[in-house]
């Protein structure tokens, strides 16, 4: 089931218009949360980036869209499709409604939430090989837009489709003044010594949930020292570890780029913070 606008419909029955402006201009927006046994993990951050993006793309915000309205509606969803007990990943996507060109009739939005099955309540660590590249061939605008989840993905497809053709599991993007500023499906950190490194967001990284929430828990855990500034592709190969974040992996390590091997030592104990903290609610 699929949920449309408050209407569940079953996914074999969801239709999407021809005019549908996310389909014809990629003018929407989505957020992907993990929600654990009922529970939505960083609701708030995900709630209020929402809304924050919404604003920028000068969308219309229902009234009814609260906190509490968008939770329910997630789980009303769960529970139509019987994970209420087990671990999901929901997708929200909203989208302006239909009518005009570039520029259009209105800014009304329609809404869609949508789930998929996880495997683990938790985040954990393969011990797999995840070797990087880096991506060249189109960057990344260093401007607000870039910071949004919007439709609008071609340089991560395309760095998604170098890196699957060349043999590596993920990319690295450059923005237009070739700093790196994140990977395909997240944001990059970068270990060395006890100093952790991020890009800032005026880079054009995603302003990633789980990226907000690895830097409060560095800004409170003696011992590391947290920044966020640009990174050239030549502090690649200088770092102790590097290691990409999002809500659904959680901290994924890289294990090489080009001829240098990482270590996951620090991965390994911020992904055991970050699950205590989930754990404690």
């Amino acid at each position: 089931m699929i949920n449309i606008n408050g209407n569940m419909v079953a996914d074999n029955q969801a239709t999407l218009s021809v005019t549908n402006r996310g389909f014809t201009y990629g003018d929407a927006l989505f957020e992907t949360i993990r929600v654990n046994a009922g529970v939505i993990l960083f609701w708030e951050d995900h709630y209020f980036r929402l809304m924050a993006s919404m604003r920028i793309l000068r969308m219309e915000i229902p009234m009814s869209f609260t906190p509490e309205f968008l939770q329910e509606e997630i789980l009303r969803l769960i529970k139509e499709n019987d994970f209420l007990n087990s671990s999901v990943r929901i997708k929200i996507m909203v989208h302006r409604k239909d009518g005009g060109l570039y520029t259009p009739l209105q800014n009304e939005i329609d809404y869609c939430i949508s789930l998929a099955s996880l495997t683990t309540p938790f985040y954990s660590i393969s011990d797999t090989v995840y070797e990087m590249t880096l991506f060249k061939d189109h960057y990344v605008a260093k401007d607000l837009l870039s910071t949004l989840k919007s439709n609008n993905r071609l340089v991560n497809i395309l760095g998604g489709i170098f890196a699957k053709e060349n043999g590596f599991q993920n990319s690295f993007l450059l923005n237009t003044h070739k700093n790196v500023v994140e990977a395909l499906n997240g944001n990059i950190f970068l270990v060395k010594g006890n100093k952790i490194k991020t890009p800032p967001i005026s880079d054009g990284c995603l302003k990633g949930i789980l990226r907000t929430q690895l830097i409060r828990i560095l800004e409170g855990l003696t011992g590391y020292e947290i920044e966020e500034s640009s990174i050239s592709p030549f502090e690649l190969q200088k770092a102790d570890e590097i290691f990409v974040t999002n809500v659904i992996i959680g901290l994924q390590p890289v294990t090489k780029f080009r001829k240098k091997e990482y270590q996951s030592t620090v991965t390994r104990k911020l992904l055991g913070i970050l699950n205590a903290k989930i754990r404690m609610g």
